[in-house]
């Protein structure tokens, strides 16, 4: 039993401090270790942390039912990561809100070279299965992972497809790892793990209540390049994944339906309100996403001679996989943004990158 990881799961427990507020207190003590070693004075020398929180630290003892959480986690043979962990999602270690611990099963791997969501309504119709089972059959000559929901419909469609053309899918659960929901997709759930596997932020034992599953979405859009809304109604889970997407500036891409059918609403307004673009096929994912499908390998690319800046941009437009909007790139790499449009501009003659519409840059490779 790893000690660190004890404490990483113990911080996790401490009332008041959060995602956000773990991740502040690791930047500034090193390790969570550390965090419950520090004093109430060096502590309240961290920024955003309080009295209150000081105190809260320094009285808690959640060690013994950290301990539990983790030998709870080793008796199912999930693997516990920290963000900290290499092995943890790098597209959802961006997003602001990303959790600081999953726990997973399975052989998969969750940092894969390219990663979709596909998303949709419980009640599928034949139409929506058959769309599912084409967009899957169609990246089955592309290095992919799919990722989904677990759930009736559309969800568990673009698992059970990925399992029949042998493309790696991950499924993110609402409850802890044991408690498999709903029941009846088990089979396919123990399936997935062999190239695959099964995440969740939850601990083992944990009920899929339903006010886990709008923050199961986020992580669905979180740890991919791009969702893909199949079918979806006014209202639902998969318009919450959309929108989660969107505002982590990861693309969406909606599958038009008929004009007045009731799971072709939320799809189609989508579209129309131009939160989406129009899937019409694999063509779509290849070009906004910048993919370089010419080989399914990934050979190491070698570089011409960058700036330090140049290669700043270019090793964040690798590292996002997603193209990524000016004035982010500005944002994240503390760059001007009048330099930036400057060194972007180096970069595509240097044919490292490629400008796309929307005012945003992939990296090309």
């Amino acid at each position: 039993m790893s000690e660190e990881l004890v404490f990483q799961i113990a911080l996790e427990l401490v009332p008041g401090v959060g995602n956000k507020g773990t991740k502040q207190l690791l930047s500034y003590c090193g390790s969570a270790s550390e965090v419950f070693k520090s004093s109430k004075s060096t502590l309240l020398k961290i920024p955003g942390v309080g009295q209150k929180m000081a105190d809260t630290i320094k009285q808690a003892t959640p060690f013994k039912e950290a301990e539990a959480i983790l030998t709870s986690a080793e008796k199912i043979g999930a693997d516990v990561l920290h963000y900290t962990n290499p092995l943890f999602p790098k597209r959802l270690k961006q997003t602001p809100d990303s959790p600081n611990i999953i726990y997973k099963k399975g052989s998969g791997e969750l940092n894969s070279r390219r990663s979709i969501a596909i998303v949709g309504t419980r009640k599928a119709t034949q139409y929506g299965k058959e769309i599912t089972d084409k967009i899957i059959n169609d990246l089955e000559a592309i290095d992919v992972t799919i990722v989904s929901g677990l759930a009736y419909g559309i969800d568990i469609q673009a698992h059970k497809e990925s399992l029949k053309c042998n493309i790696p899918t991950v499924a993110v659960l609402a409850g802890g790892l044991d408690r498999i929901y709903p029941s009846i997709h088990k089979k396919y759930a123990e399936e997935m793990q062999e190239q695959g596997g099964i995440i969740t932020e939850s601990i083992p034992g944990t009920k899929p209540d339903p006010h886990l599953f709008p923050a199961r979405n986020r992580i669905i859009a979180g740890m991919t390049d791009a969702t893909i809304v199949v079918e979806a109604a006014a209202k639902g889970g998969a318009l919450i994944t959309a929108n989660i997407a969107d505002s982590y500036n990861r693309l969406v891409f909606a599958v038009p339906g008929d004009v007045g059918h009731t799971y072709s609403e939320g799809t189609n307004k989508l579209i129309a309100s131009q939160r989406a673009l129009i899937y019409t096929g694999v063509e779509d994912l290849v070009y906004h996403l910048n993919w370089d499908i010419s080989s399914t390998k990934e050979t190491p690319k070698v570089l011409p001679e960058l700036t330090q800046r140049e290669k700043d941009i270019y090793d964040l437009l690798i590292e996002n996989r997603s193209p990524i909007e000016i004035d982010l790139i500005s944002l994240t790499t503390q760059i001007p943004i009048n330099q930036v449009a400057s060194h972007l501009l180096s970069l595509e003659f240097k044919n490292l990158v490629k400008s796309l519409p929307g005012k945003k840059f992939g990296a090309i490779g």
